[in-house]
């Protein structure tokens, strides 16, 4: 693990323990693996790569560990379709998600406060409605799946 990740995990871990969760081993590979972790992962995926190691860890474990990491605001829950998708990086960023493979890449950008002109047009079209941030996601397809993409055309060829 990295240095800046690793202490990222241990500020995570620090804040899990102030909300009263029960720092256990497995709670420490959950927050260690996940803290540097830029595919943003489902609890399942998590629950996989860390199950070798913790034959006994049971997938609520690693589902509330993540979940309470994202009440503490230390990483954010994506709804992209399918299973939660979870975010350690907390920094202001949209996402551009491949609609081939499903990879999600963050975008870093200034501010998620939404911009008078979007709001304008929210409450035109929904009157009442109050705008907290903006998320955008940019939908395509990611660098090697294009590659991919050319590959099989080449050999069609």
């Amino acid at each position: 693990m990295k240095r800046a990740s690793h202490k990222k995990a241990a500020a995570m871990v620090e804040t899990l323990r102030q909300q009263g969760l029960r720092i256990t081993r497995q709670r420490v590979a959950i927050v260690e693996q996940f803290a540097g972790d830029e595919t943003h992962p489902t609890a399942q995926d998590l629950f996989e790569r860390l199950r070798p190691e913790f034959p006994s860890m049971s997938f609520a474990t690693v589902y509330n560990t993540l979940d309470a990491l994202a009440r503490a605001e230390l990483s954010s829950t994506l709804h992209l379709g399918g299973a939660a998708r979870f975010d350690p990086n907390t920094s202001p960023h949209h996402h551009a998600v491949c609609d081939v493979c499903g990879a999600v890449l963050d975008i870093p950008t200034k501010s998620l406060e939404p911009e008078t002109a979007g709001v304008a047009r929210v409450h035109a079209a929904a009157p009442g409605f109050a705008v907290s941030h903006v998320e955008k996601i940019y939908r395509g397809t990611c660098a090697r799946c294009a590659e991919a993409k050319a590959e099989e055309k080449k050999k069609e060829n």
